[in-house]
């Protein structure tokens, strides 16, 4: 039996674009959360914000009754103050600076006010810091938020922490749309604590994903100790806060901008349930012709496996264990996971491309090739095929090409011999020719025979031969957490 690479084929059917979500929102208002939180005795803290004025600290003065909430307000704009104040860090919006916001001004609050009202009250800081749209236009307009709490009086605090991009063209609106958010932020953690999913949901109540984009979100602390932040940052994508998020080789939730800046990119898509010898063959033989290319070292390469939206609904919904059995095998063979609403290339390549003008590499098999010279998934565009390419190669980007056995003619299928339509070789030669797409040259013919299906069936059926089609460290994952349907 021959391989087909049906594991890292993602089919291109794209339907009616929605690039810009609108999200189910709830009816409470923006300045009904405030009034709410500020007529609440229980709570009680600090506003810190840094980059964008004090625009969440604002609304709770605007509605009335902020003497109830408010212990001090504090905007340490000029970064010498700033140093003095959270100590010197290499960038002042990142998350090292708010978390350290977060930790000085809760242990002052606990430091002048817990004796005198420790015991009735639960105190809580809210942080920003924040790059807003400058004069000129030329900075990237993004920001860090948190809020560390108490959920009871005296209880150890616990945090939730996000990182957005702001998408207003105007810095009044921006400005705007960080405090609407920072309030929900606010009223989620107050409220809605325990059900993160419903708090994730309601972080853009009077906004949408045209003005501000949720690419991060992090539980903390010993309320949250049951919560898989991997879940959650999940939820980002599938609620529509945000295209794509990012998981560590640890399993960490990451922020995108702060492990792709300005990095050389190599990345394979897939349904990778679960990986396989063919994946690590495929990116390990597309790694030798991207370090020649690129002429970059080994370890400046950031390697991501990439599952889609669409290959997680294949079954109509998400099913959160088999997401987690993908997450941590990807994680098992020491690799990042990327979560994306991009089912089309020239979309991911355009989101990679918001981090980095250094080389990106997508890693795909024949089958997917043949999906991207289709023209029917383009016709949403103007420009079809042509301006899908456009995009797609706009920078310094390169398709590496695995080949396959094609069972039917008992013959090894690489792209010289991909069979097109006939109007499209023209424009595919000229892409081969010029090096926008390559061929993986530098593969192991045995691993043909395997693919993830078969592996599926195999585990089910306690026939295991399957651990000889996957890495040793996927193996031994998958029978130590019982995935995919594994019974020892």
């Amino acid at each position: 039996m021959f391989a087909t690479l049906e594991d890292s084929y993602t089919p291109l059917i794209v339907p009616t674009p929605m690039d810009l979500h609108t999200l189910e929102t709830s009816t409470i208002t923006t300045h009904e959360k405030a009034v709410q939180i500020n007529l609440d005795r229980r709570f009680y803290g600090t506003f810190a914000e840094i980059g964008a004025g004090q625009e969440v600290a604002r609304w709770f003065f605007v509605v009335g009754g902020a003497s109830g909430t408010l212990a001090k307000t504090i905007s340490a704009y000029d970064m010498a103050f700033s140093d003095a104040i959270y100590g010197k860090g290499e960038r002042y919006v990142s998350q090292t600076r708010l978390q350290n916001m977060l930790d000085y001004e809760f242990a002052l609050l606990i430091e002048r006010l817990n004796a005198k009202r420790g015991e009735t009250t639960s105190f809580f800081v809210f942080a920003d810091t924040v790059s807003a749209r400058n004069y000129l236009g030329t900075n990237e307009c993004h920001g860090w938020l948190g809020i560390k709490f108490q959920m009871q009086p005296m209880a150890r605090p616990s945090e939730i922490i996000i990182h957005v991009n702001m998408l207003d063209k105007e810095n009044l609106q921006q400005q705007e749309a960080l405090g609407i958010i920072g309030v929900n932020l606010t009223y989620g953690a107050f409220y809605l604590h325990a059900e993160p999913e419903k708090l994730i949901a309601s972080l853009l109540d009077g906004l949408s994903t045209a003005r501000i984009e949720v690419d991060m979100i992090k539980f903390i602390g010993p309320y949250f100790s049951n919560v898989d932040n991997r879940l959650m940052s999940l939820q980002l994508v599938e609620k529509g806060l945000s295209n794509a998020t990012l998981i560590g080789a640890n399993g960490d939730v990451l922020q995108p901008s702060e492990v792709l800046h300005k990095k050389p990119i190599l990345v394979e898509r897939g349904s990778f349930r679960p990986v396989t010898l063919v994946n690590l063959d495929m990116l390990d033989g597309a790694r030798q012709h991207f370090l020649a290319d690129a002429g970059v070292q080994e370890g400046e390469i950031v390697e991501l496996m990439e599952i889609t939206m669409r290959n997680l609904l294949t079954t109509g919904s998400i099913d959160h264990r088999d997401f987690l059995a993908r997450a941590d095998t990807i994680n098992a063979v020491g690799k990042m996971v990327l979560i994306s609403n991009y089912a089309e290339y020239y979309k991911l390549a355009a989101f990679l491309q918001r981090y980095t003008k250094s080389r990106i590499g997508l890693v795909l098999g024949i089958p997917n090739l043949k999906e991207l010279f289709d023209v029917k998934y383009y016709d949403m565009l103007e420009g079809g095929i042509l301006e899908s390419f456009g995009r797609l190669f706009k920078n310094d980007l390169k398709l590496y090409v695995y080949p396959f056995m094609d069972a039917s003619l008992n013959q090894l299928v690489s792209i010289r011999e991909v069979d097109l339509p006939e109007h499209l070789i023209h424009l595919f030669k000229h892409l081969l020719e010029n090096g926008y797409i390559e061929s993986i040259e530098n593969y192991h013919k045995e691993y043909f025979g395997i693919f993830s299906r078969a592996i599926l069936a195999k585990i089910r059926d306690r026939d295991h031969s399957w651990e000889q089609m996957v890495p040793t460290e996927v193996a031994t994952c998958i029978k130590e957490n019982h995935f995919f349907g594994y019974k020892a």
